[in-house]
């Protein structure tokens, strides 16, 4: 079991608001995800696992936590002015000492691990579509084959077709990777699809913890009962309404 723990001073007082003694523990393999009401929920990201004694860590030891995950934004992230394939190697270069061919082969197995085409790596962000652009920022998230990979976010934007898809994604490289899958989203074909464990952040702390199906039968609180008892949760569980834009 891990633990998510927040470092107060790297935060605002408004995020610090929301994230009051903030620590949803994890499950090595799994995936998880916080889900909040409003914009609150765009907070826990930006919480540092770092065990039980975070304030103990010299900053080296904080850079090579740092290098045991991936951080996937909404939008991807990218470096506008680098490459699809200068993007991935932005971690590799931080973190690593590899000629420039190895990491140019890294890159495109990343590449290609996400599902995007070998001729994506020469393109700019700004020529990439916003589902490939996702891909690309999940390819960098993967850089350092992380034991951990936060996703913020990670259907926003897209279309009912490519949402599924890249759930679909996540689900499969979860799996395959036996990687630990932190996210947020509001998404509740998200929720449905690839979360095993959600933890619901309100009134400035973890208020329900348990799977998307036990919090639908037993919400125990005002707010979840709304989220995962209305109609919308009920046609994302049983697949019965198309997908719907996430905005």
């Amino acid at each position: 079991m891990n633990a998510i723990t927040t470092m107060s001073g790297d935060f605002t007082p408004e995020q610090k608001r929301y994230l009051e003694g903030f620590t949803s523990g994890l499950q090595a393999g799994r995936a998880a995800r916080a889900l909040a009401p409003g914009a609150t929920a765009g907070a826990p990201p930006a919480a540092v696992p770092v065990g039980p004694d975070a304030a103990a860590i010299t900053a080296q030891d904080r850079v090579n936590i740092e290098s045991r995950w991936g951080i996937l934004f909404q939008d991807g992230a990218l470096f506008s002015s680098l490459t699809v394939l200068q993007n991935i190697q932005v971690p590799m270069r931080e973190h690593l000492e590899l000629p420039q061919a190895m990491m140019d082969d890294l890159a495109f197995l990343k590449l290609a691990m996400v599902g995007l085409p070998p001729e994506a790596a020469h393109k700019y962000p700004s020529e990439l579509s916003g589902g490939m652009r996702k891909r690309a920022g999940l390819a960098r998230a993967l850089a350092l084959d992380p034991e951990i990979v936060f996703l913020d976010e990670p259907t926003a934007g897209l279309d009912p077709i490519g949402a599924s898809d890249f759930d679909h994604l996540i689900s499969k490289l979860q799996q395959t990777l036996g990687l630990t899958v932190y996210m947020v989203t509001h998404d509740l074909d998200t929720i449905f699809t690839v979360c095993e464990r959600v933890a619901v952040l309100a009134d400035k702390r973890i208020v329900r913890t348990g799977s998307p199906i036990e919090l639908q039968r037993h919400p125990n609180h005002p707010w979840i009962e709304e989220y995962f008892c209305g109609e919308r949760a009920r046609a994302a569980q049983s697949g019965e309404q198309p997908r719907r834009l996430v905005v």
